[in-house]
């Protein structure tokens, strides 16, 4: 028999037309079925509140039709409310709240609006309510335009309408400076875009503001959430100095469009941290002890030799201790807990543990490390608005709009070496052993101007038709996927040989075993300047040693690449909810970068992926230096 969660007596007051049952499919998720409906998961939690602690195949789910409550829920606005907080109060995205309230937010959030919190129907979407009006409005309309060319790389599935869209010019325009795309997009191809960018800022009611003591220009544009351009704008008598006492006019509300995509800068976020409000960060780590504990085959020291998985969670928690360590020794006003994630492959209690601890205030949320427990855990507290960090995951799964994966994929990875190839008008060939077929086929469907070597009756590699691939004048960049150390010798001996007539180098799209065999000579490689893309630079910088001196005298021992993720993944999220407007805006605004670890998080199919990544080389002086 079906088993059907309980609901609560007063749930049945809804009419029954009002719901809809479903079963729950092998492998569908609470995310995924309110999506199929059009509803929230919040929407269906509250009909089934034990869904919270997961939900199983063969259940069957409550589910509301979408646009059953007619009337919408709504919400007066009190004092130093913000859409984000209400939106945490409803358990609803900021998004849905500004589309439900199109009209009525036009002018901002103003004291005692009343704004729909939950969606209204077609015939309903005006609110009779008392509206502000602010006094003395002013309507200010300005527009700079300035032309900026840059280039794009063309990566897999986009098209010249998705292309010319993003960066706000007509598809006449973009073939027209890329006449070459005319007959279709290749990927890896590099595009030049010229655009006109058009910042339009109108200003729609002022309001007034007193200088209070040590307040710099800087300090009131990050406090009113205005820049300071606006600021000189309305106050003309700021270009004579900023005063305490000086009664500025401020924008109540700003519209800001630009025309095209803006790259993000790096920056330091130590510089910009708010430390006047306390923030909270969760760790969700798989120690197991309980298992561990429980296992009368093996003793606590067997486990620590044995358990890779284990391991990897103490190296990585060592790390994020150090940067816990470091944000106390900064002041910043963040309150860490760490959570014991009993899971295997296919099961955690993830949601056991959400569902008996209060993650309401929590603003963001580091692990677990397994792509489906992170995937549950950020559905579980999508409710709450809060990101939910994948520290470790290659694997790139649901597109849920509050998991971020700080592991550039594979994907990003191979993308940023043929960016470079184009970049440096290179010519690419690939020697790929018959039997990896998916390196082929990869290579073929997203980088179809790559030349293909062969080889002949006996396996070897055929040299004179590697020659005929070859061009001189230009950079000749060779990917090598060759599993037999023995072939790789030969290859690349073949390879140093003709470097007298070509200008040569290796490529890999990773570092594999079969390369660090003995029999390989080491100066093969560095004469070859082999390069490979990575998701981890290599520590130069006077600071970064000194993490690593310090991490050692710590630990007796050197940091691992798992132990500098803990410690960069997990400064960044603390320096990020610790920025005034939060992690979400800040990941939207700022690329980082820490010991080894870059974060640029983009979205990208629904998908909140770190593009960071970098291109790292063998020198001859036998150390791995950064190509970009």
């Amino acid at each position: 028999m079906k088993k059907v969660f309980f609901i609560y007596s007063f749930l049945f007051a809804f009419a029954v037309q009002a719901q809809i049952k479903h079963v729950v499919a092998k492998g569908e998720s609470v995310y995924q079925i309110a999506k199929k409906y059009q509803v929230t998961p919040y929407d269906i939690y509250r009909l089934n509140p034990d869904a919270e602690n997961g939900i199983q195949e063969n259940t069957t789910l409550l589910i509301p039709k979408a646009g059953s409550n007619s009337s919408g829920i709504t919400h007066k606005v009190v004092a130093k409310e913000t859409l984000f907080s209400i939106a945490k109060k409803y358990n609803v995205a900021v998004s849905d709240i500004e589309n439900w309230n199109k009209e009525t937010l036009k002018e901002g959030l103003k004291i005692d609006q009343e704004i729909y919190v939950s969606k209204p129907s077609a015939t309903n979407k005006t609110i009779a309510s008392k509206e502000i009006k602010p006094v003395d409005v002013v309507k200010e309309e300005k527009v700079k335009t300035s032309t900026s060319t840059f280039s794009h790389t063309v990566v897999a599935q986009e098209t010249k309408y998705g292309i010319a869209t993003k960066y706000g010019i007509s598809v006449e325009e973009l073939e027209k400076l890329n006449p070459q795309i005319v007959e279709g997009l290749k990927v890896g191809e590099i595009l030049k875009i010229k655009t006109t960018q058009e910042k339009k800022v109108s200003i729609v009611g002022k309001g007034q503001y007193e200088v209070q003591p040590k307040e710099t220009l800087f300090s009131l544009s990050k406090k009113l959430n205005v820049s300071q351009e606006d600021l000189l704008d309305l106050n003309p008598e700021l270009k004579e100095g900023l005063k305490e006492g000086m009664v500025l006019n401020i924008p109540s509300r700003k519209i800001t469009r630009d025309s095209i995509f803006s790259a993000k800068s790096k920056v330091d976020l130590l510089k910009t941290v708010d430390k006047t409000s306390q923030k909270e960060l969760v760790l969700f780590l798989p120690f197991n002890i309980n298992k561990i504990e429980n296992d009368s085959l093996k003793t606590k020291t067997e486990h620590l030799k044995t358990n890779k998985f284990l391991n990897l969670t103490l190296d990585f928690y060592a790390g994020a201790l150090m940067a816990i360590d470091s944000a106390k020794v900064l002041g910043l006003p963040v309150n860490i807990k760490i959570y014991d994630v009993e899971s295997s492959k296919y099961s955690s209690n993830v949601a056991s543990i959400i569902a008996k601890n209060d993650f309401s205030k929590v603003d963001a949320v580091i692990g677990p490390f397994q792509n489906s427990h992170v995937e549950n855990t950020a559905q579980l507290l999508s409710k709450y608005n809060i990101p939910v960090i994948s520290p470790l995951s290659k694997e790139k799964g649901l597109a849920l709009p509050n998991l971020y994966y700080a592991i550039p994929s594979e994907e990003k990875l191979k993308a940023n070496l043929f960016t470079h190839f184009k970049e440096k008008n290179g010519n690419v060939v690939a020697i790929i052993s018959t039997k990896k077929t998916a390196s082929r086929d990869y290579l073929t469907s997203n980088f179809p101007e790559t030349k293909l070597a062969t080889f002949n009756d006996k396996g070897a590699l055929d040299i004179a038709n590697l020659k005929t691939q070859l061009v001189k004048g230009k950079p000749n960049f060779v990917i090598l996927e060759i599993e037999k150390a023995g072939t790789i010798l030969s290859i690349t001996n073949t390879l140093k040989n003709l470097q007298k007539e070509y200008e040569i180098q290796l490529v890999v799209f990773e570092v594999y075993d079969a390369l660090n065999f003995e029999e390989i000579p080491i100066k093969n490689l560095t004469a070859l300047k082999m390069m490979y893309p990575s998701a981890n630079k290599v520590i130069t910088t006077p600071e970064e040693f000194i993490f690593a001196k310090e991490f050692k005298k710590d630990n007796n021992i050197s940091p691992n690449t798992a132990a500098v993720k803990g410690f960069d993944i997990t400064f960044d999220t603390i320096l990020r909810i610790c920025q005034e407007e939060g992690f979400v805006d800040s990941v939207s605004k700022y690329k980082t970068e820490y010991v080894e670890n870059s974060f640029d998080y983009s979205n990208e199919n629904g998908a909140n992926n770190n593009n960071g990544c970098y291109l790292l080389y063998y020198d001859n002086d036998l150390t791995i230096k950064q190509v970009r």
